[in-house]
């Protein structure tokens, strides 16, 4: 809201600096977004609509400066010289309780300088001297107002109705609206004239050759009004107001203002009485406030003399109840308050919120233990994090087809009722489209080697779920004069997944080959612990990588684990230190051919399972295939470290051990010995 500072100073008395005014006004809850030649551009939060004019700053301004009797103007009822008007009758008193009218004979013309300066300096074009006074009054008073030509009326008459269906309307910005029954219209004897709180219409406006007009101030209805300009796609300066709350008092005062202003400028002279139609006039507005509840609210006591010295001049009546107590009338147009807390917040406001003493608040009982879930989720992060991956946030409501692919086959992802746009139209099945688009967005970009997670919901039929997703595209190695590049491959994300499984205390983890919808066949695999799935792992199809924005060849690799999953399966054992190894340990390198499809884990287990309790840990240093090496066989070499706690170890210990081990291995899968 652009607030005129001259404008402005005719309604209170303020300082003649206008920084000064803006930065006083704003310390009340008013943030300013500019100050430019005069003129304060105001941020008024949706609770206030009696702030959306020069009038209600003026209230403000009143209490800061302490200038309560000129900020508000209350123009008298007055009548007009001749009884010939205009008939007008309310159909629907729910959407319009109140609407006066009042007939005027008038010469249109262009309007003085200063009026057209002073519109144009809020915001405002110049147009003629009655749509300028019109806008006057809205800007001063926040009372919008439209001005029907007389002699366009048919019969006479402002009927005040629902539209019928199929009804149109060629609005005054030239275009033909269809209307429908839940919208409010103004009509004459025969068609509708304008549509109730938001525009007029095009075949009643006021032109150079009007002689005598109708000038309308009603009070609309602001879920009605609010409905309407939705529905039509179609914001104005008035439905602003009106679907924010207007003041249902305000409407004869503002023909009143506007009436001055005619005579002012020699621009129409009232033909008629103000027409009032007021069906059900509502009851005001009492609310009981007590200091006690003051000092309790705000945490500090505010003295007895302030509060009608801080409520008066903001258009509220206040009567003494007791020595700790008031009655507050609340003004028609502070639609926001209906609380005796709302009334708090109006003393705290001009009180100083700057008063308020620091304390710390009392904790009248043990706080609780942190969500364990907290904690988890924290790892997680942290351990990603660690291992070079960057968190992402992305949407839940995401492409059908981008989704489709991450659905089990014949199920179909969750749809949105009504989804803003078809970007996004369904419940995200899982994180990875959104993971695969946002590394595709930084490829686009110049930044190939992205490396990404995301801790989220996601969604089924079933219902909502926690997990985490990876993605990781591009170099699986930093760029370093000591390393030969090379792209990722499977073992960077498993390792990822390895490492995010180790800290957070999963148990002996498996990698089991297996195919998905959206992994490359041959490239994926379930993890697994004691018998449970925790997710997946892999190679995106390549389909599926081009589809979304990767160059044709580029392999991208993709892991999504169930986190309640994998909290069912954390130990939860607490961290134990122990003591360096008083004895040394034996190293066995192995050398086996095995079958090229064999996993290594099994190969591992197959030791684990034969070995003693002093095998302390497995690591795989060599894999050769080539010359020397039969077809369709592998040639893999373990390095096995014995230790005991107790003890030293002998060499025919170990030896005994190996020769079981290798047993095993030949009888359950058919392993040579190199």
């Amino acid at each position: 809201m652009k607030i005129v500072h001259a404008w402005l100073s005719e309604l209170a008395e303020v300082p003649a600096d206008v920084e000064t005014v803006a930065r006083e006004i704003s310390l009340r809850g008013f943030e300013v977004a500019g100050v430019e030649h005069g003129v304060i551009d105001f941020e008024i939060t949706a609770n206030r609509p009696d702030c959306l004019s020069h009038q209600g700053i003026a209230r403000e301004a009143a209490v800061i400066w302490g200038h309560g009797a000129g900020a508000v103007r209350e123009p008298p009822r007055a009548a007009g010289s001749h009884a010939d008007g205009v008939q007008v009758t309310i159909d629907d008193a729910d959407l319009c309780p109140r609407y006066c009218a009042q007939v005027f004979d008038v010469t249109v013309g262009p309007s003085p300088a200063w009026l057209a300066d002073r519109l144009e300096a809020a915001g405002v074009r110049s147009i003629n001297n009655v749509v300028d006074v019109t806008n006057y009054v809205m800007l001063e008073m926040g009372q919008p107002m439209h001005a029907f030509d007389l002699e366009r009326l048919a019969g006479g008459r402002l009927i005040i109705r629902r539209a019928r269906a199929g009804e149109r309307l060629t609005t005054l910005d030239g275009v033909d609206r269809v209307l429908d029954p839940e919208m409010l219209v103004i009509a004459d004897a025969e068609r509708p004239v304008a549509i109730g709180g938001v525009m007029g219409g095009q075949d009643s406006e006021i032109g150079a050759g009007t002689k005598r007009m109708v000038l309308e101030s009603a009070y609309f209805h602001p879920a009605s009004v609010r409905r309407t300009s939705k529905r039509l796609n179609l914001k104005t300066e008035a439905s602003t107001r009106f679907e924010r709350g207007g003041d249902i008092a305000a409407p004869p005062s503002g023909l009143v203002r506007a009436r001055e202003l005619f005579e002012k400028l020699g621009a129409a002279e009232a033909r008629s009485p103000i027409v009032d139609v007021y069906p059900v006039p509502p009851q005001p507005v009492v609310i009981g406030l007590r200091a006690a509840r003051i000092e309790r609210v705000l945490g500090m006591a505010v003295p007895p003399e302030e509060v009608p010295r801080i409520l008066t001049p903001l258009g509220f009546q206040v009567t003494t109840r007791s020595a700790d107590g008031w009655d507050v009338t609340v003004p028609s147009f502070r639609v926001d308050v209906l609380r005796e807390v709302d009334l708090i917040e109006e003393v705290g406001r001009h009180y100083g919120f700057d008063r308020l003493p620091a304390t710390f608040p009392v904790l009248d009982a043990p706080q609780p233990a942190p969500d364990a879930r907290t904690e988890r989720d924290r790892k997680m992060r942290t351990v990603l994090t660690a291992a070079g991956l960057s968190e992402s946030m992305t949407f839940a409501f995401i492409e059908r087809h981008a989704a489709a692919p991450f659905c089990p086959e014949g199920v179909e992802p969750i749809a949105i009722a009504n989804p803003l746009s078809e970007t996004f139209a369904v419940l995200r099945p899982s994180l990875l489209p959104g993971l695969v688009d946002s590394c595709a967005h930084n490829r686009r970009r110049g930044r190939k080697d992205v490396r990404l997670f995301e801790a989220g919901s996601r969604f089924t039929a079933d219902g909502e779920g926690r997990a985490v997703g990876l993605a990781w595209s591009g170099a699986g190695n930093p760029a370093h004069w000591s390393l030969q590049p090379r792209a990722v491959d499977f073992f960077d994300i498993k390792g990822a997944v390895e490492v995010l499984c180790h800290a957070l205390e999963i148990g002996e983890v498996e990698f089991v080959p297996a195919s998905s919808p959206f992994l490359a066949p041959g490239r994926g695999a379930t993890v697994q612990s004691g018998g449970v799935t925790l997710g997946t792992l892999g190679q995106l199809r390549p389909a599926i990588a081009e589809a979304r924005g990767f160059p044709t060849g580029e392999e991208v690799y993709v892991a999504e684990l169930d986190v309640d999953a994998l909290a069912a399966r954390a130990s939860g054992a607490e961290l134990r230190a122990m003591s360096l190894p008083k004895f040394p340990s034996i190293v066995r390198d192995l050398s086996i051919l095995v079958g090229d499809a064999l996993p290594a884990a099994a190969v591992r287990g197959t030791i684990r399972s034969a070995a003693p309790s002093v095998l302390q840990s497995i690591v795989e240093f060599d894999r050769y295939q080539g010359k020397g090496i039969p077809d369709g066989r592998v040639s893999l070499s373990l390095r096995l470290t014995f230790r005991s706690a107790e003890r030293t170890l002998t060499d025919d210990e170990v030896e005994g051990a190996m020769a079981a081990i290798v047993a095993v291995l030949e009888r359950q899968h058919g392993a040579q010995r190199r």
